[in-house]
């Protein structure tokens, strides 16, 4: 059975596409099968950094959007979307107008719909709207990013907390990391592999140390829900072809494998 994941938060800046490249990382070194699409128009984030394994689509187009369910028949895996922001609503028109719940459920494809938030209002309101919107076959993820707030008092105080609990969301914190290394990394379009474990890509030791460690708490974080939300198994050889920048290793900490580009 496939996963669809759909990677929003609605609101611009909060870490969507940071939370979307771990996440495709994340995936590469667990060696778990999955496609990447891409909706920003302009500059997307998934384009730049995980080319190889990423489709762009636009969703406000229905022949476009499509890709995302065929993707999902075409073999079991995990489909990672990395939406825009202000996204939501052709999102769900799309699955509205063509009942993708109901098709979903059809094909044994599951739907889980990821919710990345700054420690603002604003965030905690859109969760609220996102649940209200939840189909009834569809699972949410809350991102509480530490990178971008850190104080999240009044989400767990809020309704839409209680909300979240009360569906069963799991709720996980994207872990800190430090500014300047993240504006590098986003400076030379380096994969977080790269970054990791690359001499060559211009950061020093610490730098790369900083990365290990960020992806390490990341992973614990998607290793919690991996069993439930993630389809598991090998992904084929060919994603280790020569148009991909790198071939990670298992684990962010060690060193790259003999089968490392």
């Amino acid at each position: 059975m496939s996963q669809m994941h759909f990677i929003g938060g609605e609101k611009g800046g909060v870490g969507k596409s940071v939370l979307a490249r771990l996440l495709s990382q994340y995936h590469i070194d667990r060696e778990l099968p999955f496609r990447v699409f891409d909706t920003d128009l302009s500059h997307g984030a998934m384009l730049r950094f995980y080319g190889a394994y990423t489709t762009h689509i636009a969703l406000d187009d229905f022949a476009s959007a499509d890709q995302l369910m065929e993707a999902a028949v075409e073999r079991p895996q995990n489909v990672l979307v990395d939406l825009a922001a202000q996204t939501t609503r052709p999102l769900f028109r799309w699955m509205d107008e063509n009942d993708l719940p109901g098709l979903a459920a059809e094909e044994g494809v599951g739907l889980v719909l990821w919710h990345v938030m700054d420690d603002g209002a604003d965030g905690i309101g859109l969760l609220e709207q996102l649940l209200a919107q939840l189909p009834g076959n569809a699972r949410c993820v809350v991102v509480k990013n530490l990178g971008r707030g850190k104080d999240f008092s009044a989400f767990e105080a809020s309704r839409a907390r209680a909300q979240a609990s009360a569906l069963g969301a799991p709720v996980l914190d994207l872990p800190e990391l430090h500014a300047a290394t993240m504006r590098k990394l986003d400076h030379d379009n380096l994969s977080f592999w790269a970054a990791a474990n690359n001499r060559d890509a211009g950061l020093g030791l610490m730098e790369r140390q900083r990365v290990k460690v960020f992806m390490r708490r990341a992973y614990q974080q998607f290793d919690a829900v991996a069993g439930s939300v993630f389809v598991r198994g090998e992904a084929p050889g060919e994603r280790a072809s020569a148009a991909a920048p790198e071939s990670p290793a298992p684990e962010p900490a060690l060193e790259p494998t003999p089968e490392a580009i």
